[in-house]
């Protein structure tokens, strides 16, 4: 009986060592778990972003005047004969 508990001491050993360091390891399952919540936490992100651009998208081909909107707010437009006026606070009236 003790020439089989060798091979098997030996056998289990093996299996004790795959399953805690080897590739498909505990380990590297927990990596592979936490590296999927951090991708699923992106996509969510990603996918907020997108909804949001998506309700602007419509906007702008709802409503034409949006267009110069977002324009004239964003990218500083100024139609022919207008005259452009900035105020700025000084920092003792805040």
């Amino acid at each position: 009986m003790s020439w089989i508990k060798f091979p098997l001491l030996l056998l289990f050993s093996i299996l004790q060592v795959r399953l805690w360091m080897g590739g498909g390891s505990i380990t590297d399952m927990n990596r592979l778990k936490k590296a999927i919540e951090a991708q699923e936490q992106e996509i969510a992100l990603l996918v907020d972003r997108n909804q949001i651009l998506e309700a602007e998208v419509q906007d702008l081909k709802k409503f034409p005047n949006a267009v110069e909107e977002q324009a004239r707010t964003e990218l500083g437009l100024i139609k022919r004969g207008e005259t452009f006026c900035q105020i700025i606070q000084s920092r003792a009236m805040e």
